[in-house]
């Protein structure tokens, strides 16, 4: 048996091709030079371009999204902390709301007369010592008596005509107000002088 390679048709690669010459365009069937394609660095500048250009403003978006988050994280922070300093401020309103009948009924017993001295000098030292440790807390009284009334902080029960006093001039006091840390805590109940 005759074992032939049949001829096979490749290029002679003995010879080197030469670069330096331009390619005649006009050899080559349908290639003229209004269809030749633009180089390919060209259309990866557009490309690489393009691509910055979306970077950049993802970039400005996810900088942008920072600083709001930045922002609502910061007042929601500082809107914890005041919230926790009123909280800690103003939690013992309640209970100065249920000592304020029992400094009222200290100021009665003070009011009232006793034969035992001794008696009424201790109702009196408890009555001081408990009003300063409370004024110490935050417990101021409202003053009323010979000043101007004011509806924000006092509470009129009555009405005295009189020509001796000026016009809406608090003459007496019935229940004495107080303040707690510059909140009103109760109005003073108060008599008002009015002009007849």
């Amino acid at each position: 048996m005759d074992t032939q390679k049949p001829e096979e048709n490749f290029p002679d690669l003995s010879e080197e091709p030469n670069l330096s010459e331009e390619p005649n365009l006009s050899e080559e069937p349908g290639l003229s030079e209004e269809n030749v394609p633009a180089p390919a660095a060209e259309s990866q500048l557009v490309f690489v371009t393009a691509e910055r250009d979306h970077l950049a403003a993802a970039k400005a978006d996810l900088q942008d999204r920072l600083l709001r988050a930045r922002a609502e994280f910061d007042n929601a922070r500082r809107r914890a902390e005041r919230e926790r300093s009123e909280y800690l401020q103003f939690a013992a309103i309640d209970l100065m709301k249920d000592l304020l009948p029992i400094l009222d009924d200290f100021e009665r017993a003070l009011k009232v007369e006793t034969a035992d001295r001794s008696y009424a000098k201790g109702v009196e030292l408890i009555y001081q010592r408990m009003a300063e440790t409370l004024k110490k807390i935050g417990l101021e009284p409202i003053s009323t008596v010979g000043s101007q009334f004011d509806p924000n902080l006092h509470q009129a029960v009555e009405r005295v005509q009189t020509e001796d006093a000026e016009d809406q001039t608090i003459l007496g006091e019935y229940q004495r107000g107080y303040n707690f840390k510059g909140k009103l805590l109760r109005p003073a109940m108060v008599r008002v002088a009015v002009k007849p």
